[in-house]
């Protein structure tokens, strides 16, 4: 389809809240499909509709080659109280990432394009990925669930790249 221009850091629409869905049309599947070619010359494994601007709760992940998966209101329902640490980044500040702590397994429910409700349980990276988007989706970005002193030195790397 197209390759849309990403939100960079610090764009304050990187931190607004994302509408719910309700209209499961064509315009919604183009925009999946702009989502995968912008994720795709990004380069990078996850994307919002935020990341291009459209603040509507829209998602998707590619953590293998052509392992395409798409996420229409996501939410986690559910998070193990274990932990692991990943590192994370964004395609909207590109060239910046750090470890960041979050639940180690986590329960999404969602719809799929055609507004069917689904359930997914997910560790590892996948679990990561969910709820880094999600936190997206809902106006955190990944920099906060850093510490003050991590936030403000990645923010200076940032600057200087």
């Amino acid at each position: 389809m197209m390759i849309r221009p990403l939100v960079k850091f610090p764009d304050p629409r990187l931190r607004l809240v994302a509408a719910t869905i309700d209209a499961f049309d064509e315009n919604l599947r183009d925009l999946a499909a702009d989502l995968l070619d912008t994720l795709r010359a990004a380069p990078g494994i996850g994307i919002t509709a935020p990341h291009i601007g459209v603040l509507k709760r829209l998602v998707v992940l590619e953590l293998s080659a052509g392992d395409v998966r798409t996420y229409v209101n996501p939410e986690i329902v559910w998070s193990s109280t274990d932990m692991m640490s990943h590192q994370e980044g964004s395609v909207s500040m590109p060239g910046v990432v750090d470890e960041v702590e979050r639940p180690a397994r986590v329960r999404i429910s969602y719809q799929d394009l055609d507004g069917e409700r689904r359930t997914e349980d997910a560790d590892g990276l996948l679990s990561v990925c969910h709820q880094h988007e999600i936190d997206q989706l809902d106006g955190m970005f990944w920099l906060q669930r850093l510490s003050r002193l991590k936030r403000d030195r990645l923010i200076k790397r940032y600057e200087k790249l």
